[in-house]
C-alpha cells in the first residue's frame, strides 16, 4: 500500500496529481495574496537617536532618512526631516515596532556620539558660535553651543533665537542635539 506522500490525488475525470504538484499550486496561491513591494519604493537609511517628548518621557530608536536630501547636495539629516514640515513622522522603535510622533511635541533629539550632523551644514566652519545656557520647557537645562549661519552683524544669539527654523543643532561636550525651538524658554549667552 502506498504512503500518504506517495499518493496521488484523482480528480474526477483528470489526471492524478502528486503531492509536488499540489505543492507548487499551493505555494503560487499563497503567493498571489501576499503583498508585494511597490516599485516606487525607496529604501531608506535608519539613524539612531533619543527623543524626549513634551512629557518629559525619552524613547530610543531610529529615524527613517532618505539616502539623498530633497533640498541640498548630501543625504538626509534628522535636522533635515524634522524642519522640513509639521505634524507627524515615523520613528522606529527599539521593540520593533514603528510609532508616529508629532513634532510638536518633541523637545530634543539626542544624537548618537559619533554623528556628526552639525559639521554637514553649509557655512559651518565659519558660522559664528555662541555657548549658551538654554532652559527647556521641561525644566532641563542644556549648556553648550550654537552656531550662527548669518552674515556679519546678524550673527548675534538674538539672530539666531528669531531664526526660521524650528529644530536647531546646539553641540555639547560628549553629543549634539538638536532641540525644539518652540520649547526654549530661556537662552542666555555664557561669556568665557
Amino acid at each position: 500500500m502506498p504512503s500518504v506522500a506517495e499518493a496521488s490525488i484523482v480528480r474526477a475525470g483528470a489526471r492524478p496529481l502528486d503531492l509536488a504538484d499540489l505543492e507548487a499550486r499551493a505555494d503560487k496561491a499563497v503567493a498571489m495574496f501576499e503583498p508585494q513591494a511597490s516599485k516606487f519604493r525607496i529604501e531608506k537609511t535608519r539613524a539612531k537617536a533619543e527623543l524626549m517628548l513634551a512629557t518629559g518621557a525619552t524613547v530610543r530608536g531610529w529615524f527613517f532618512l532618505w539616502p539623498s536630501s530633497q533640498s541640498h547636495h548630501g543625504p538626509d539629516r534628522i535636522g533635515d526631516l524634522l524642519n522640513e514640515q509639521t505634524g507627524f513622522f515615523p520613528f522606529g522603535l527599539e521593540d520593533g515596532h514603528t510609532a508616529l510622533y508629532n513634532r510638536a511635541h518633541i523637545v530634543q533629539v539626542r544624537l548618537p556620539d559619533d554623528t556628526a550632523e552639525t559639521q554637514m551644514e553649509p557655512g559651518y566652519e565659519v558660522a559664528t558660535r555662541h555657548v549658551v545656557s538654554m532652559l527647556l520647557s521641561t525644566g532641563h537645562r542644556i549648556t553648550g553651543t550654537v552656531s550662527v549661519f548669518l552674515p556679519e552683524g546678524h550673527d548675534r544669539l538674538s539672530d539666531y533665537a528669531r531664526g526660521e527654523q524650528i529644530f536647531r543643532y546646539v553641540e555639547t561636550k560628549g553629543h549634539t542635539l538638536i532641540v525644539n525651538s518652540v520649547h526654549m524658554v530661556e537662552l542666555k549667552e555664557i561669556k568665557s
